[in-house]
């Protein structure tokens, strides 16, 4: 044991000579991570990770001093690896979490392209090293600076053969290409032999993820969302693990060359999990109301600019305004009211006789508006059967007209009135169907009649006149319904989807997606919708 420990310190330098000249002098592929593979030791450990007081010990073992300035040596490039033809690529999945299939570790992690599996480091003790003795795979990829190496011989592989396989592992598009993706047609095919039109693919329910896949479907079709989304440099401020996560997912969505016709959203639940304290998990049906709240005011608060605190992509889309007033029997309480950039209050008090009415006036923003559906009839016809009403969006859309009251009972009982004063260029409707009490939770069946195309809000709700030399943007079409089926608290949901390079409507499912007419689309109960606004 001890003459081991004497003769790792050569093997550390030899291994620190071989990889410190690769990185200024290797491969081509840029390094996208802080730390890379080129630091590592023999276990696959970055150096800053490793104990630098026992290496000092070890060296003065051995009997020499450490040199001011290592030599160091250079890796191999080749491009003639007599192993690529054993490159497995129906087995290559890029979309779990980068961790060490042994040692759970995320530090310099190698994907074995004869099997799949994910191994730590490439140095002589590494878990990837003895996979490739024990195994006789020889291939592997670095997950972070994409460069690929042969093992045990250590040499790195200039191939451009295995560019398939990298652009799989980290989609990358270009400021052209994402500004023409809506006028693509063109089908890919899977490596099983399936097709499928980018943009158009399944997304795999891990367990009870539905709602995550309803929603990250639904916002794939919100245009500036997705080619924000689609260029990493937009966001590479931005430290959050949630919002690259959210990036690397859009860019798989999209990707045209896909080795399989569907993604697992695996890397971007573990990162939901972990932003939201568990609030949304793997395993535990939640709304996709509450969670496309909550991804987009998260989403919003990690990208919003230093300067403009109030300014990101989400607010662009999605904000809009509303005048909301409201009236109380309550007697106002005495104190400043302070205006910010979120919420400007006027409070004014009339007298009613002996009571005061207090009405307080504000401006709120909002990113989704919810709507409120009439209630089910009570009784059944004469067929015994329940009648399932039907109502006309512009109906239940009233409640923003300004005039129309609406009766709430908390936090205080009260009689509000709500006003669109700014309309978004994305307009986020959400059908209250679920009322909980103490005992249950109950659903309205009510069907929402909408149109799909041309909903023109003028018509019903009074908007304020557009500035000088600006038009009156108030027409809206359709892009994503999201809808619930079956029992409360149980069921499953689907989203219908607009693609807009060939003006078809999809209906997806998790994994299935199948092409429907848009008149299936109103028939359905609506819980979710998603609007663009006409230019």
């Amino acid at each position: 044991m001890e003459s081991s420990r004497k003769r790792k310190p050569e093997l550390d330098l030899e291994e620190e000579e071989e990889e410190e000249e690769e990185e200024g002098g290797g491969g081509s592929i840029p390094v996208l991570a802080p730390y890379s593979d080129d630091d590592e030791n023999d276990n696959g450990v970055a150096e800053s990770e490793a104990p630098m007081e026992e290496e000092e010990e070890e060296e003065e073992e051995v009997g020499f001093q450490k040199p001011a300035a290592p030599r160091r040596r250079q890796v191999e490039v080749r491009r003639d690896c007599p192993y690529l033809d054993t490159v497995n690529r129906q087995v290559l999945d890029f979309d779990f979490e980068k961790f060490c299939s042994i040692s759970l570790s995320n530090l310099n992690v190698y994907a074995c392209l004869v099997c799949g599996k994910y191994y730590q480091g490439r140095g002589l003790n590494s878990h990837a090293y003895t996979h490739s003795l024990e195994a006789g795979h020889h291939v592997y990829i670095n997950l972070q600076t994409e460069k690929v190496y042969c093992l045990p011989d250590g040499y790195e592989i200039n191939d451009p053969s295995l560019d398939d396989i990298r652009h799989v592992l980290n989609p990358r598009f270009s400021r052209e290409q994402v500004l023409h993706l809506d006028e693509n047609r063109q089908w890919s095919r899977a490596l099983d032999g399936s097709n499928y039109l980018p943009g158009m693919v399944g997304l795999n329910n891990i367990k009870e993820t539905d709602f995550v896949n309803v929603t990250i479907q639904s916002l794939m079709r919100v245009t500036p969302l997705r080619n924000f989304f689609l260029v990493p440099e937009n966001y590479q401020h931005c430290k959050s693990p949630l919002v690259h996560r959210f990036g690397e997912l859009t860019r798989k969505v999209w990707h045209a060359r896909n080795f399989k016709g569907q993604v697992s959203p695996h890397e971007f639940l573990q990162a939901v999990m972990k932003a939201s304290d568990k609030r949304f998990q793997i395993g535990v049906q939640s709304d996709p109301v509450e969670f496309m709240s909550w991804l987009l005011n998260t989403l919003h608060m990690k990208l919003r600019h230093s300067k403009k605190k109030n300014k990101s992509i989400i607010h662009d889309c999605f904000q809009g305004e509303l005048e909301v007033v409201k009236e109380s029997h309550k007697k106002p309480l005495i104190e400043k009211k302070e205006s910010n950039e979120e919420q400007n209050k006027m409070v004014t008090v009339d007298d009613e006789g002996t009571n005061g009415v207090v009405k307080e006036t504000s401006t709120v923003p909002f990113l989704m508006l919810g709507l409120d559906l009439p209630p089910p009839p009570l009784f059944k016809d004469a067929m015994e059967k329940n009648i399932i009403p039907q109502v006309p969006l512009f109906n239940i859309l009233k409640k923003f007209d300004g005039e129309s009251v609406t009766e709430v009972v908390r936090p205080c009982i009260a009689r509000m009135r709500y006003r669109v004063t700014r309309l978004p260029k994305y307009l986020i409707l959400h059908m209250r169907r679920f009322t909980k009490n103490n005992f249950f939770i109950e659903k309205n069946p009510t069907l929402v009649n909408f149109p799909v195309k041309n909903l023109e809000l003028k018509d019903y709700i009074p908007l304020p006149p557009p500035k000088e030399n600006m038009k009156m943007r108030s027409k809206y079409d359709l892009i994503a319904n999201i809808v619930h089926d079956g029992k409360p608290g149980e069921g499953v949901y689907r989203a219908f989807v607009q693609c807009k390079s060939e003006e078809l409507w999809y209906e997806m499912q998790d994994l299935h997606v199948t092409e429907t007419l848009p008149q299936m689309v109103a028939l359905s109960e609506a819980y979710m919708q998603i609007y663009e606004q006409h230019e």
